[in-house]
């Protein structure tokens, strides 16, 4: 079994993501998915550094360094997009404007728990950014991370460790192994990779799981099916 790649994970997030949905794609992992959007979809992508309608990453010589996402990393505008300044970006997230907001996480609960700005490490700083508007204004959030740490602690917990981003806001998670929804009745898995056994995940989930009654199975390049 072999876990997704940060690319096919990037995919699975771009075809569930919903039909003409506004999306705020935040920092690090999630910018990938601006790469993967299905076309026809009708998804505007939003930057929180004030973007709206960003696309794909620009072909190698082709960057414009004057026109960068929140992670400060090239990007190309669709037909019809435009750029302005933070006070309207940030109305736009702490407005309820925002179907979806794609955030990258270090823990995420069972309670559906956000620790997603620092790990207390003082070598790392902090980096909050918009993540709390985010959190609190988008109607749906989706976390995309790697299911575990690279020395194999679950990100996915009973109690975040870290400080907290917001609590109980997040509705569905994308790892490299899995897609997960919150509910109230707890953590269902919707997807699992294929050749994954669920015993397997559960193995690497402090949380516990249930399987939702037609879960569905994870290919290689992120279809599910």
């Amino acid at each position: 079994m072999i876990p997704l790649s940060r690319d096919a994970l990037a995919r699975m997030v771009a075809l569930h993501l919903p039909q003409e949905g506004f999306v705020n794609l935040g920092i690090g992992a999630p910018t990938h998915v601006a790469d993967y959007l299905p076309e026809g979809s009708g998804v505007i992508l939003h930057s929180e550094n004030g973007v709206l309608n960003v696309g794909p990453k620009p072909a190698a010589g082709e960057e414009d360094w004057d026109l960068i996402n929140a992670g400060k990393m090239p990007i190309s505008l669709r037909t019809g997009g435009s750029y302005f300044d933070s006070s309207l970006s940030f109305a736009m997230m702490r407005g309820g404007h925002l179907d979806v907001a794609v955030l990258g996480a270090f823990q995420v609960s069972k309670a559906g728990d956000l620790a997603n700005w620092t790990t207390g490490d003082n070598g790392s700083p902090p980096g909050i950014g918009g993540a709390i508007d985010l959190a609190v204004g988008a109607k749906s959030i989706w976390v995309m991370m790697d299911h575990t740490t690279k020395d194999s602690r679950s990100r996915i917990v009973e109690r975040c460790g870290y400080p907290l981003t917001a609590r109980g806001v997040v509705t569905r998670i994308f790892t490299n192994l899995c897609i997960i929804d919150v509910t109230e009745d707890g953590l269902a898995v919707r997807a699992l990779l294929d050749g994954l056994a669920i015993e397997a995940l559960r193995d690497r989930t402090e949380a516990p799981l249930r399987v939702m009654g037609d879960s569905l199975t994870i290919t290689q390049d992120g279809s599910v099916a």
